[in-house]
């Protein structure tokens, strides 16, 4: 199987195909998911819809080596967490995968990467290793290519003043930071930007009260004089992104799709307008797992976007005792 082939996908039918090539494939080379697959008596060979594939849920991330590849790890990525919390880890055996899908994700939604200054404002994700946004934002910054792009840990003051200079020179930037550290930099100075898109990555790491979207996005588009907050929504077991230009909508690439399924019966797909547990399939996860079923509530809206709502209120998701390992 060409692995780079799935950026080449050019509509639904293709998808389709492609994922449930990529689901016969490791129901037969991911022990795990194979194992999986097993307790639920599941024929693979039956399987010809998408909306029939089970999707492994996210907590064996944490307790088990998510694999499809008999290849060396390349890097690991570490899901953040308090202290004695278990983290996720993310195996991955071939990292130019990973690269490929972030630079086409941006690509495909906001142009080459090299037109943007990127200033990053990620204090939570710097002080800890193993991120796998922190080696996304770092090769944006790279391959930016420009002088000014760069991580700024706590020194808002020099921030403030780059991303007022480069906006009011007319240089289009990319401002992207989690949403507490971009709350602290709006409380103590005004913007009134022009050239900058603003894109939040969400979460306040236990240093802020968690404000809804709404509210959060209201806050952040008037202290930087902006009509929108752009939304960042991806997660440590993941080589893919979402984007939202603003609405709360998020856009997945080709490669990426959203499903909703039934909290109370976790094999059972709802269709498109329904609210339900958040299922992801990323084609990119292909030498660990595309089909994951997440923590997360969303809902799903026509041309493969869909909206997150919220968590799983219990941190166990239905179909994880039917696997002990």
């Amino acid at each position: 199987m060409e692995l780079n082939s799935i950026f080449n996908i050019q509509n639904t039918a293709e998808f389709e195909q492609k994922s449930l090539e990529i689901f016969k494939f490791q129901a037969e080379n991911n022990l795990v998911y194979k194992t999986f697959l097993t307790h639920l008596k599941t024929n693979v060979s039956a399987i010809n819809s998408i909306n029939k594939i089970p999707f492994l849920p996210i907590q064996f991330f944490k307790s088990h080596s998510i694999l499809s590849s008999t290849k060396k790890v390349e890097k690991t990525f570490l899901s953040s967490g308090t202290t004695g919390m278990t983290q996720s880890k993310h195996l991955v055996t071939d990292i130019n995968i990973y690269e490929n899908s972030y630079l086409k994700g941006f690509h495909h939604f906001y142009e080459n990467i090299e037109n943007y200054t990127v200033l990053a404002l990620l204090p939570a994700y710097l002080e800890r290793e193993g991120s796998s946004l922190i080696y996304m934002v770092d090769d944006l910054i790279k391959k930016s290519k420009k002088p000014n792009s760069g991580f700024y840990l706590n020194n808002l003051e020099k921030l403030a003043k780059t991303l007022i200079k480069l906006d009011q020179n007319g240089e289009k930037v990319l401002l992207i930071g989690v949403s507490f550290a971009l709350l602290d930099l709006v409380e103590s100075y005004q913007f009134n930007l022009k050239n900058t898109i603003v894109m939040e990555t969400g979460g306040m790491k236990g240093r802020r009260k968690e404000l809804i979207r709404e509210e959060l996005h209201a806050i952040l588009s008037n202290g930087f004089g902006v009509s929108k907050i752009h939304s960042e929504y991806g997660m440590t077991e993941l080589l893919s992104q979402a984007y939202s230009n603003g609405n709360g909508i998020f856009k997945c690439p080709p490669w990426m799709k959203i499903l909703t399924r039934d909290p109370e019966d976790a094999l059972t797909i709802f269709p498109e307008g329904k609210s339900g547990g958040i299922n992801i399939i990323d084609l990119a996860n292909i030498n660990s797992c595309s089909f994951i079923a997440t923590q997360d509530l969303g809902k799903t809206y026509a041309n493969n976007t869909f909206e997150v709502i919220g968590r799983f209120d219990t941190s166990d998701i239905r179909g994880c005792n039917l696997m002990v390992l």
